[in-house]
């Protein structure tokens, strides 16, 4: 069949729809969704996410990792896994995987064209509203994930939990990964406002898996899977984990379960991250009792592949160049912990930049209490914060800070202050730190802005 549009038309063509990634902030008044919308398209679609066993994945921090775990510890046993992520780091055909790889510029075109008339028909109807570019992005998901027969489908929420547009699926597990104060203008302006909708993806009957939380936000979990009678494993108490070993590559971990003990090398690094494999570990023995077949061998292979890129990577070994997306104060304060365990270095160097709409106070505070030297710098993202407003807040806590114009210059900055055996980390927001693994590793980044 002869195509009617280009990739680059079918971005510009999705780019014209309401998206909440690039313009959501505290100002004005609090967003309002509903799943009205996404059911009606989806309907003109076929029902595709009626099809395929899915597992849900909600949370504030983690929940992006743990679903690269579960697909791949998936793909790992031989299943065809479709996966749905957001945001992308490179390319919106991130977001939409199979078996771990994104979709083709081709594959990509056709789900477009395929889903574009049911968007302009919906938009067309008054009671319902135009539709957003994530529910886009979800619709051509299902679809894609139907017409390749998966074995699996690994969702991961967008925003929120109860009225996000993947929300609509019958998952076969849900999970929860920590949640934190996050998205505060949408969600709510406490943890217990936060939990309530991310557990809104917790099912009549259907288990939940839930990883180590807050106090405050595990008792809204509980209480909701009480009222649904769905099972509950709570990986904090009924799992043990260990760290053994780590290079710049891997790290050695011990987990046990209430089933088993795993000796796993696990290719991302952070304590988090060992956190996040028990979690995975979890879902899937909750699938094994299911009479779902996933081997040990696989859960090891599968947690030793996965790769999710700009959580604590090293680009560099020498100085030390990391990169992490933490965008909120928790992250930031997990990543600033796991440096030393996981890092020889003598001087620390932090390029920092951020969205405007984050805590930003609390997130400089954390890095503040180490006192690295600081570079602030600017992401191409609408959202980014004024760096101005990042140095004046790093100098009333005393701290060496410094701007630099480009993300290229300050990565040549700060290696060079760095030193040899010095470390710079890269952190505060996903859009800088995929800038610069894109100019360290010659990568051609798609722009929208």
């Amino acid at each position: 069949m002869k195509r009617s549009a280009t990739y680059k038309n079918c971005l510009d063509r999705l780019l014209t729809l309401l998206d909440f990634e690039k313009f959501s902030g505290p100002r004005g008044p609090r967003v309002k969704f509903n799943l009205s919308r996404m059911y009606a398209l989806l309907s003109l679609l076929g029902d595709p996410h009626k099809n395929g066993r899915v597992i849900h994945v909600a949370g504030s921090k983690g929940k992006g990792s743990v679903t690269a775990m579960v697909s791949s510890i998936l793909c790992s046993n031989g299943y065809q896994v479709g996966m749905f992520s957001s945001p992308h780091i490179h390319t919106f055909r991130e977001r939409i995987r199979i078996n771990g790889k994104p979709i083709s510029k081709e594959v990509f075109v056709d789900l477009v064209e395929k889903v574009w008339p049911m968007i302009q028909e919906i938009g067309s109807r008054t009671s319902f509203g135009a539709v957003t570019l994530f529910e886009t992005l979800t619709a051509m998901a299902f679809v894609h994930f139907k017409e390749s027969k998966t074995d699996f489908q690994v969702v991961e929420v967008g925003l929120g939990g109860k009225l996000d547009s993947t929300n609509v699926v019958d998952p076969m597990v849900t999970v929860i990964t920590p949640i934190s104060f996050d998205h505060m203008h949408i969600l709510g302006d406490t943890l217990t406002d936060i939990a309530t909708e991310k557990a809104g993806i917790i099912k009549k009957g259907v288990p939940v898996i839930v990883a180590p939380q807050s106090s405050e936000a595990m008792e809204v979990i509980r209480n909701v899977a009480r009222t649904k009678d769905a099972p509950i494993l709570e990986v904090e108490s009924d799992f043990e984990w260990l760290l053994n070993n780590r290079d710049l590559k891997k790290q050695s971990v011990r987990i046990q379960t209430i089933y088993k003990t795993y000796f796993v090398n696990l290719s991302l690094l952070g304590n988090y991250q060992i956190a996040n494999a028990a979690t995975a570990i979890g879902v899937v023995e909750r699938l094994q009792s299911l009479g779902h077949g996933i081997s040990s061998d696989a859960i090891s292979q599968g947690l030793e592949n996965v790769v999710w890129p700009c959580r604590m990577e090293v680009l560099q070994d020498s100085p030390i160049l990391v990169v992490d997306g933490a965008h909120n104060p928790q992250s930031i304060r997990s990543v600033m912990a796991s440096l030393p365990t996981y890092f020889d270095f003598n001087k620390l160097v932090v390029i920092f930049g951020t969205s405007r709409d984050k805590d930003l106070e609390e997130m400089i505070k954390e890095i503040s209490l180490v006192c690295p030297t600081v570079v602030v710098v600017k992401s191409r993202h609408p959202r980014a914060a004024d760096p101005d407003i990042l140095f004046k807040n790093f100098q009333d806590y005393q701290i060496s800070v410094s701007t630099n114009k480009s993300i290229a210059d300050a990565i040549e900055y700060g290696l060079d202050a760095a030193g040899d055996r010095g470390l710079v980390l890269v952190t505060g927001s996903l859009f800088v730190a995929a800038e610069v693994r894109e100019i360290v590793l010659d990568i051609d980044p798609e722009l929208y802005f």
